[in-house]
């Protein structure tokens, strides 16, 4: 369901996969051949939610800002998984947010990073670029090199194939 909230349209580019059951809702801008698939909440009612041309937000994902101070911006080419919670926070381009994971306000994920399967990145942590955190509270493991680049791309580069399936399907 894409809806209007208090004045605000979501803007949805035609290029763009939004599944049925997804719930986007007011102050939300997807980028373009973005995807939101099942049952992932965008919640832009108190702040505003950005996502990044060629970003995929997976099943049960939710998306939510804070009131008055932190809004969601997603870069480009990132993936958030499955089950994922991104809230009032920063996740810069070629990112991975994996399944499960939550991520709290006020918080800068750097670019080409993956946070790990069911990690919690506590408020107000910066991520540094190309590192992989993990844990609960999450922590950083190790930095990551080119080959977890090209892995980190090749999620992305999936949900860009499953959106022109798809979209081809009329679904």
């Amino acid at each position: 369901m894409i809806r209007n909230y208090q004045g605000h349209n979501p803007l949805i580019p035609t290029s763009c996969y939004v599944d049925i059951s997804a719930q986007i809702i007011g102050d939300v801008t997807l980028g373009e051949n973005s995807s939101v698939w099942m049952n992932a909440v965008l919640r832009g009612d108190v702040n505003s939610i950005r996502v990044g041309a060629n970003s995929n937000v997976q099943d049960c994902a939710v998306l939510h800002g804070q009131r008055n101070l932190y809004s969601v911006e997603v870069g480009e080419w990132v993936t958030i998984g499955h089950n994922a919670t991104v809230h009032g926070c920063l996740v810069e381009d070629g990112c991975l947010i994996g399944i499960g994971a939550v991520v709290l306000n006020n918080c800068r994920i750097g670019e080409g990073s993956i946070i790990a399967a069911g990690a919690v990145v506590p408020e107000g942590t910066t991520v540094p670029p190309r590192t992989l955190w993990a844990g609960v509270p999450a922590k950083m493991r190790r930095e990551l090199g080119d080959e977890d680049q090209k892995l980190i791309r090749e999620y992305a580069q999936n949900y860009l194939d499953y959106v022109k399936i798809y979209l081809a399907e009329g679904l």
